[in-house]
């Protein structure tokens, strides 16, 4: 029987909100269950461990991907980073999980079907997506970041964060460097 009622929903709904008002490292096991009024070990009836639980995690924040088809290399990225920005910390959550080879590959997917909607082969869309995906992740995390220590007055006449501009044109230079090869 499962405690109190909680559902493994119930328990990732309340780790994501945890994780968006206070960050991935005080997104602790107990933290959680006190949220949920449980024991700690009670939410190893949903989740084996915690990496289990990021990696749920991690699979509804790139589940709220929003750009419809896979059609387009530059909508999906952006569609990824609007998901991963939607919680703090989610780049980490999502690169940690996808480094330990766990979660969904939904996001790479998304990313090489839109490469092959392109016309191009399997390896050059697994590869393109691969490197898209990285540049994201790695692009909002540092985004994140740089968000994280501005609110917390860390960083000394901070300007704010990066820029759409300068996503779009990281994301311009891949585009183009695919298609060149493409006419190779």
């Amino acid at each position: 029987m499962a405690p109190r009622g909680h559902t493994a929903d119930d328990v990732a709904r309340t780790a994501l909100q945890i994780l968006d008002d206070h960050g991935l490292p005080d997104l602790t096991m107990r933290r959680l269950a006190t949220a949920l009024d449980v024991q700690a070990s009670a939410l190893y009836w949903h989740f084996p461990n915690k990496q289990s639980l990021l990696a749920e995690l991690s699979d509804r924040i790139v589940g709220r991907t929003t750009s419809g088809p896979s059609v387009d290399l530059v909508a999906e990225a952006r569609a990824l980073r609007e998901a991963l920005l939607a919680y703090r910390d989610g780049a980490e959550v999502v690169s940690s999980t996808l480094a330990m080879g766990l979660g969904s590959s939904l996001a790479h997917d998304r990313l090489a079907a839109a490469v092959i909607a392109e016309g191009f082969d399997d390896e050059t869309a697994r590869r393109v997506a691969t490197t898209v995906l990285h540049y994201v992740l790695g692009f909002v995390w540092h985004e994140q970041q740089r968000l994280q220590y501005d609110s917390a007055g860390a960083r000394e006449g901070a300007a704010g964060g990066l820029a759409d501009d300068d996503f779009a044109s990281g994301l311009d230079l891949i585009a183009a460097g695919l298609q060149a090869r493409g006419r190779v």
